[in-house]
């Protein structure tokens, strides 16, 4: 039986105010202190004083803390951690960095983290409702509906016209069945701001959830038609729509919802199982693998939620094929992009590809699947063609050779036809890393990805930026690949991986197709190899870098020997 469509709303967590004393009109400091102060204008006051260095002690900790959420808004969580930690030094009973530092913590995965300085700051200010509602979205996170109803309702307590707070105890409402209790808190949300977006967002699915489809598709309506590329709203439509039973109005927003942002977790999950209620289980495992297999640090509660069911359901519908070779059957999928059309031309890829497919045929690969200079639509049709040929399997391998970058924390494969005149155009121009991840997940014990593909970024110098995001000009930037998985750089993350000179191969490919042919060399140890061999050939300019293992119970081999 299928299980019900994921209950999708954003629960929204809010970052920090921050501490201040009376502002002095007229200067930085003021400005800097001044927590109503618009935000642009206070940032660049506190980084003023910062840069001239003339705040110390409390001041310079609220102004770190300013720097701080800029830094959070911009999603660079590492430097905010860094930078909230130094304020919090300074100012060690400030709970707005207390705060945002948990905010931080908890946007990289750590929870624990989080929870540390959430309720830290609550001791020291029992009566601050922000903490509350942070503390209470983990909570939920984490499936404990009680404990979070009794945090969102702290929150609304301490701070009653916090709109967050009655929205995400509506959420919680609504996951609990309270349907009454999750509309009359919408309806004092409204109260406070009738126009915040996650009132219609989250009651349109509270709506489809109590069967009022026409309530619903008023507030999902009405939020698509004064933003129609909000992928969350029209996500949202889909599953009421789903709820109800229109399953083509609802593919047909999976679909534009996947139009706008084709590496969207909530839409795969949800069309897989749109397909699989309609028993077409090939087109439903592509889109639980591309849901399941997703890099992401942090989801969101609907996301997070969209990709259990994915992977859940993959799983259940993963073939399982006892028996077979002792080796186990392995497959491969080789690309090399190398005849780009809008930028120059890369000439090792396709020679880089043609050698490792080569290689791997000899060492005993069942099926090779060998492509250069794709298309992205190519692209898309070999992955899908690979990932049926990986649910046979035991070994999924794919190695790429090309252009290849991060743009907002999104790693990148570049198609040949490719042309990003924006930073925005990455995600219907380019191939997300989490695609190609996605097409060897279920092979049942070897997930490889090999990315010779860590260079400049050859649009950078002409591409617009539109992002309020961080933009790596060289490489990729570092993941963080699910149990099981392996993926591994040619160049490590945010470094640039070397040509072959004078028509010869690449040093990374070269140290690979050699140490393939190796017997007996365990997997993890032969990428060991190949980093001290390449880190050795390119004179301490290069230095692969693998993600991720395979699982850890057994050794894997390319070569096993005698």
């Amino acid at each position: 039986m299928l299980r019900v469509i994921p209950l999708t709303f954003v629960i929204l967590v809010s970052g920090a105010a921050i501490a201040a004393a009376e502002p002095q009109a007229g200067d930085d400091l003021a400005t800097c202190r001044d927590r109503q102060a618009e935000l642009p204008a206070r940032a660049t006051a506190c980084e003023n004083l910062l840069n001239a260095d003339r705040v110390t002690g409390k001041d310079k900790a609220v102004a770190l803390t300013v720097r701080g959420n800029t830094m959070i808004n911009k999603r660079d969580y590492v430097h905010a951690i860094e930078t909230l930690s130094t304020a919090a030094g300074l100012d060690p009973d400030n709970v707005f960095t207390l705060n945002s530092r948990g905010l931080a913590y908890e946007r990289t995965g750590q929870d624990d983290l989080a929870l540390a300085d959430y309720n830290l700051a609550l001791q020291k200010r029992p009566t601050y409702g922000v903490p509350y509602n942070n503390r209470g979205v983990i909570q939920l996170r984490h499936g404990a509906l009680q404990s979070a109803l009794d945090d969102f309702s702290l929150s609304i307590k301490s701070t009653p016209k916090f709109l967050l707070g009655w929205t995400n105890r509506a959420r919680v409402r609504t996951l609990m069945k309270d349907y009454d209790g999750a509309i009359a808190d919408f309806a004092e949300a409204e109260k406070i701001d009738p126009t915040a977006q996650q009132i219609a967002g989250n009651r349109c699915t509270t709506y489809g959830m109590m069967g009022k489809y026409d309530l619903a598709f008023a507030d999902c309506n009405g939020l698509i038609e004064k933003q129609p590329k909000n992928v969350y709203a029209i996500n949202n439509r889909a599953d009421v729509y789903f709820m109800k039973g229109d399953l083509d109005a609802a593919l047909k927003d999976y679909n534009t919802a996947l139009q706008i942002n084709p590496n969207n977790i909530r839409a795969h999950s949800g069309r897989g199982q749109l397909y699989e209620r309609k028993k077409d289980l090939a087109q439903a495992r592509a889109d639980y693998r591309a849901a399941a297999y997703s890099l992401t640090k942090f989801d969101e509660l609907d996301v997070a939620r969209a990709r259990a069911i994915a992977q859940e359901r993959l799983a259940a519908l993963t073939p399982q094929t006892p028996g077979g070779a002792p080796t186990g059957r392995r497959v491969a999928l080789v690309i090399g992009n190398g005849a780009y059309k809008n930028v120059h031309a890369l000439p090792n890829p396709p020679r880089d590809s043609k050698l490792i497919a080569s290689v791997l045929h000899d060492v005993g690969f069942q099926t090779v699947i060998s492509a250069t200079d794709l298309t992205r639509d190519k692209f898309f049709d070999a992955l899908k063609t690979f990932a049926d040929e990986a649910e046979k399997s035991d070994w999924a391998v794919v190695y790429y050779a090309g252009h290849g970058f991060e743009i907002g924390g999104v790693n990148y494969l570049v198609p040949v036809d490719a042309k990003l005149a924006a930073d925005r155009d990455a995600e219907t121009q380019a191939v997300a890393l989490e695609q190609v991840i996605a097409a060897v997940g279920a092979a049942r014990k070897v997930r490889l990805v090999i990315l010779d593909a860590c260079r400049d970024n050859p649009f950078a110098p002409t591409m617009q930026h539109t992002l309020s995001l961080k933009l790596v000009d060289k490489g990729f930037s570092n993941i963080e690949p699910g149990a099981g998985f392996m993926v591994v750089y040619a160049a490590k993350h945010g470094e640039t991986a070397i040509d072959g000179d004078n028509g010869a191969d690449s040093p990374f490919s070269t140290a690979l197709a050699r140490e393939i042919k190796e017997p007996r060399v365990e997997i993890r140890k032969l990428f060991d190899i190949v980093r001290d061999d390449v880190w050795t050939a390119t004179k301490h300019e290069q230095q692969p870098f693998t993600y991720g293992s395979p699982p850890g119970r057994e050794d894997f081999y390319f070569v096993a020997g005698k």
